[in-house]
């Protein structure tokens, strides 16, 4: 067997497998990535968008690090808007409707030109291994690649199988072969692999829907993009509609319901619970008479439309049947059908938080692979895997975030500490520091991270430091500017809906009040300098929500002591007193690596951790003491 030598190999070429190539390369490191299909590289199996809730702060937190997938969107975007916007800052989401095509296109061609990167189709059917040290892969041609590093980004095609109605075949993806001897492969070498499943719904032809009897959903009219590197656009050419099921959709899916495998038993794993099927929903929730389904357009170049909400694995007859009862697509045609994929996943408590294996080193796992769902998440990992398989390389510490520091860092840690029972999907309400992790500071949170990396140009830095300076130069002077209880003051105060001044206040104190905005303040503030958007709204957010930012920075210090709080390496947990035995079982599966993390293992009591406590210090006055003899 020819052998080719590499210092990181990815296998498979989905969204963390990209991130993860990309950040290996531009780190400088000599990478090579695998796909069964070039072709379909960064493809959008589901959904033709990027964002929304979590997943929003997840792709910006994604750019911050330098990685591609924010800079790709804005290439393919075709309708943006920014969700919940009558909530809260920490709640504003950015989501995006893409060209799902262009998207793969665009991807394809960043990887295609980027230098220590060779791209090449070939199906991995095993990795090689010695003495518990990955060395490598070989191909289905009986080709060797050799490296001390090896990503595992598959997806959901590890024994992937598809299920439409009683239909069932093997895939990894409609239209692409499922990856067998790979699956077989980490059973082989020890993994503990489990199943789960999800589901897409069918696409329709937009030349047979009547959008006139639909709600009408149009892009953002303010310029908006993804990536802090781009300058936002405005949309023009694409819409959203929305209608809803009704009584007979549900008594046609009712009627079906023994025809679905999610159903009816013959699929056995488990589903995504945050994205559930139609079937699952009516099943839930019989006291609902209606759900919201939205139709996405896929592209410029396509008649397809997504029907998100409708994910389903009824018969395909059923299908038609179902959908045609819906206001609006009572004589639509289905180009493609909906299916359920079931699929294998390494339980994601084998890995450390840089994401590589405990058992192999240098053999890190990225994406679906981990039992996560959805393009960001899978993306998100890849990144931090790419970093780290190269700081491994280089015997440098890895990148390790800790969760008031990123979305990214809160599902990293819930995937190692809690492990899955269900594909994972990452939302706001996980992160309990969420006021301090929003879409529109990710930079300021990450960029040094990605600079350090050297995955952050110089050019870019420098760009990121002046908004620093900018912003916090006029959060001090709006602290300056006093503003008198005058009548032309009062009366843009009782225009805005707000209490009219009794006594001077500073600008910064007025900003404070709910009614007041920035832009609002302008004709008030006659020396106000000329900033950019992205400045000024730092600056009103920071001013606005001072006092519960300043609350939740004291919550991140009592969490970082905690955090910083270490379990030294190879304890011996039931060697331990006061531990109960479900509480050792625990500790040595997941090998937390602080107290902190210690607390959050799923099954561990408070006496547990009180006699973790008493155990490390007892360990710890027992190694000074030799110390000192």
């Amino acid at each position: 067997m020819k052998q080719y030598q590499y210092e990181v190999i990815v296998v498979g070429a989905g969204h963390a497998g990209c991130e993860a190539a990309l950040a290996a390369a531009r780190m400088g490191a000599k990478t090579l990535l695998i796909t069964s299909n070039i072709d379909n590289v960064a493809l959008m199996p589901c959904n033709p968008s990027i964002g929304g809730p979590g997943k929003g702060h997840v792709a910006r937190e994604i750019d911050a690090l330098g990685g591609e997938m924010a800079k790709n969107t804005d290439k393919a975007t075709i309708h943006i808007r920014m969700l919940n916007t009558s909530k809260g800052p920490a709640m504003w989401a950015l989501r995006a409707q893409i060209d799902k095509r262009l998207y793969t296109q665009k991807m394809i061609h960043t990887l295609q030109i980027q230098k220590n990167l060779d791209l090449k189709q070939e199906m991995v059917t095993k990795l090689i291994v010695n003495n518990y040290r990955i060395e490598g892969v070989i191909v289905k041609n009986d080709l060797r690649f050799s490296s001390p590093t090896v990503i595992l980004t598959n997806g959901t095609f590890l024994n992937g199988k598809i299920y439409i109605g009683k239909t069932t075949y093997s895939a990894g993806r409609a239209g692409e072969l499922a990856s067998i001897g790979l699956a077989e492969n980490l059973k082989e070498l020890g993994f503990k692999v489990g199943r789960l499943n999800t589901c897409t719904p069918p696409r329709i032809d937009k030349r047979t829907i009547d959008s006139s009897k639909m709600k009408e959903q149009k892009s953002a009219d303010i310029p908006l993009s993804f990536s802090f590197e781009n300058k936002g656009k405005t949309y023009k050419d694409f819409s959203v509609f929305m209608t809803r099921t009704n009584q007979k959709t549900h008594q046609i899916i009712q009627d079906n319901i023994h025809r679905v495998p999610l159903s009816n038993g013959t699929i056995q794993s488990a589903a995504i619970r945050y994205c559930p099927s139609v079937e699952d929903k009516i099943i839930r929730f019989p006291e609902k008479e209606s759900h919201q389904i939205f139709l996405e357009p896929e592209g410029y170049n396509t008649e397809e439309i997504y029907l998100q909400g409708f994910f389903t694995s009824l018969p395909a007859d059923a299908q038609d049947e179902a959908i045609r009862t819906i206001k609006g697509l009572e004589n639509c045609k289905v180009i493609r059908y909906g299916y359920a994929i079931e699929y294998d996943i390494v339980y994601p408590n084998q890995l450390k938080y840089s994401l590589e294996t405990k058992a192999i080193k240098g053999l890190f796992l990225a994406g679906q692979v981990n039992g996560t769902s959805g393009y960001e998440e899978a993306a998100e990992q890849g990144v931090l895997a790419g970093i780290n398989a190269v700081q491994l390389t280089r015997n440098k510490k890895p990148l390790i975030l800790d969760r008031s520091e990123a979305y990214i860092a809160v599902e990293i840690d819930d995937l190692v500490t809690k492990s899955v029972t269900e594909p994972y999907r990452l939302r706001t309400g996980l992160a309990e520091y969420r006021l301090l992790l929003r879409q529109d500071n990710a930079d300021l949170r990450l960029t040094p991270y990605g600079y350090k990396l050297g995955l952050i140009s110089e050019q870019r830095y420098k760009k990121f430091l002046k908004k620093k300076t900018l912003v916090e130069k006029e959060k001090e002077r709006l602290k300056e500017v006093i503003i008198h209880a005058t009548q032309k003051v009062n009366e843009l105060l009782n225009k805005l809906g707000t209490t009219p001044l009794s006594e001077a206040a500073t600008l910064a104190t007025l900003l404070t009040r709910p009614e007041v905005t920035y832009n609002q303040t302008a004709s008030i503030d006659s020396n106000r300098p000329e900033l950019p958007v992205e400045v000024t709204e730092q600056v009103e957010i920071q001013i606005k929500y001072a006092g519960y930012i300043k609350r939740q920075e004291i919550q991140v210090k009592r969490f970082k002591k905690l955090e910083n709080y270490k379990i030294p390496k190879d304890i011996d947990y039931f060697n331990m007193h006061g531990i109960s035995h479900e509480g050792k079982e625990r500790f040595l599966e997941v090998q937390p690596i602080s107290l902190g993390q210690a607390k959050r293992i799923p099954g561990i009591t408070p006496s547990d951790i009180a006699a973790l406590m008493i155990n490390i210090e007892k360990i710890r006055r027992m190694k000074k003491r030799i110390a000192r003899h």
